[in-house]
């Protein structure tokens, strides 16, 4: 039997950005709760996921309250996830950052969500998509905003994973 790590199988990415949080005022950035539109927003992303049939085997997740809070809410609207992964890296990460951490997704894992930040979250979206011309490119370049997020689909092994290896199957911004 082939080593998973060997076949090249269809995989979807997920890229979400964080939903609308709380003004920084006198707490640290990494406290920032979400806002109430934030908590509708997370919920909406989470049933728009649903929608698409996306069930995810790993999210790779900043530890942000604000990207804890997002996942918590895109999960109670019903997306199911094999095991979720806080990792320290995704808060401030550019896109070269996001896909060190993709890197290391397990081979059999088929869909990944990564909830974080932009600016990193919308350049990697950027980078990983091959086409440059469709509408749904176009807008993810020019604005991507809280809950925003873009659905990916590679066939490459997430070690393998480099710029122009996706079709961007869908960018939107789901609100609630």
């Amino acid at each position: 039997m082939a080593d998973p790590s060997d076949l090249l199988i269809d995989r979807t990415l997920v890229l979400l950005r964080h939903a609308k949080a709380v003004e920084p005022d006198s707490m640290p950035d990494l406290e920032r709760p979400l806002a109430d539109r934030g908590r509708a927003d997370a919920g909406a992303a989470g049933r728009h996921l649903v929608a698409q049939g996306i069930e995810a085997d790993l999210v790779l997740c900043s530890p942000s309250k604000r990207t804890r809070e997002t996942w918590k809410y895109v999960a109670e609207a019903g997306v199911t996830a094999a095991d979720v992964w806080y990792d320290k890296r995704i808060y401030s990460a550019d896109a070269e950052g996001l896909l060190d951490v993709i890197h290391e997704a397990p081979a059999e894992a088929r869909t990944v969500i990564v909830v974080g930040h932009a600016p990193g979250i919308p350049w990697l979206a950027d980078e990983l998509a091959l086409d440059g011309t469709s509408p749904e490119r176009v807008e993810l370049t020019q604005k991507y905003p809280t809950s925003g997020l873009a659905i990916l689909h590679l066939t490459c092994r997430w070690s393998d994973l480099a710029a122009n290896e996706a079709d961007l199957v869908q960018y939107v911004v789901p609100r609630g």
